[in-house]
């Protein structure tokens, strides 16, 4: 058994996923280079392949197709938006992923930027740096609004760390019942509700071929509230948001994703007040590292050897 390897962060913090691909006889062949790949370069890297772990890689049905060896798709991962699933389900391939497995990782990433925004960090250690001693007034977290677009574990750790700095939380997510949001501690609202009523927004739901967060329901955010995305950076209109730190209506943004990656050093919203950004390293931490990488394995093993796997997703 065989696996083709195409993201670079596995087994990048942890051995544990090369130990265990070891241990159940699964060889691993490492294309990592050129990440992510998509099209001609990517079924070039894949072609004869059985099963291929990809991160970001864009699996459609052009490449599909031209791969008739294909048997698994694993990801290294939660989300599978570059994934096409009707696709692969009728090529026969199986697609797993790595549910929850950086969950926590991504929520301490989610508190830590809201942290740092809401209490002005980024422009307070600046401002040192060049031999200033500034006053920086920031917004003090408890008794303040969390809104969490998307209520899935992600979204769910968010809240329980959240709870912990006595932010109140309201959670929108179309797939999980109100009964479930409010057993978790936040209050279930609607999409626009959510949005016109937060001192701080935090996204995690899945990408799509539109922006959830467009230029008019940025507008509905309240003067000086803050956003942050570590989810997709399609997500969010961009150039609204870069015009609504521009104009002072957003106190701070806060972005580990972005909808080209990397983005481009000209980009507008790079140069735009009061934004952090990060390079996508919300499941970049040693544990969530180790548990993606060992699902995955698992799952694939489990997949070439006929069972099923722990966690599929078509």
């Amino acid at each position: 058994m065989r696996l083709t390897v195409l993201t670079p962060s596995f087994g990048k913090q942890s051995n544990t996923p090369r130990a265990r691909a070891d241990e159940l006889g699964l060889d691993l062949d490492y294309r990592t280079e050129n990440h992510p790949k998509s099209g001609s370069d990517l079924i070039e890297t894949i072609s004869g392949a059985e099963a291929v772990l990809v991160g970001l890689d864009r699996i459609n049905a052009e490449v599909l197709a031209a791969c008739p060896d294909l048997k698994v798709v694993a990801k290294h991962g939660a989300g599978v938006d570059n994934i096409d699933l009707d696709a692969a389900a009728a090529a026969g391939v199986r697609v797993v992923n790595t549910p929850g497995a950086n969950a926590e990782s991504v929520a301490d990433l989610t508190l830590g930027l809201l942290i740092m925004g809401a209490r002005r960090i980024r422009a307070a250690e600046d401002s040192l740096r060049t031999g200033e001693w500034g006053v920086f007034f920031g917004s003090q977290l408890s008794g303040k609004r969390l809104g969490i677009l998307g209520f899935g574990r992600i979204g769910r750790e968010v809240a329980k760390r959240a709870a912990g700095f006595g932010l109140s939380i309201a959670a929108y997510d179309p797939y999980v019942p109100d009964e479930a949001i409010a057993e978790a501690g936040a209050e279930p609202q609607d999409l626009a509700e959510v949005v016109a009523g937060s001192d701080f927004l935090t996204l995690h739901l899945p990408g799509g071929d539109e922006p959830l967060l467009d230029a008019e329901l940025l507008a509905t955010m309240p003067k000086g509230a803050g956003l942050i995305n570590a989810a997709r950076g399609g997500l969010v209109d961009e150039a609204a948001l870069a015009t609504a730190l521009e104009s002072g209506r957003l106190s701070f943004a806060a972005l580990d994703a972005f909808a080209t990656e990397p983005p481009a050093a000209d980009d507008p919203l790079l140069s735009a007040p009061n934004l952090i950004a990060t390079p996508h390293i919300g499941a970049y931490s040693d544990i969530a590292n180790a548990n993606m990488g060992t699902w995955a394995v698992e799952d694939v093993v489990r997949v070439l050897q006929g069972e099923e796997p722990r966690f599929p997703v078509a």
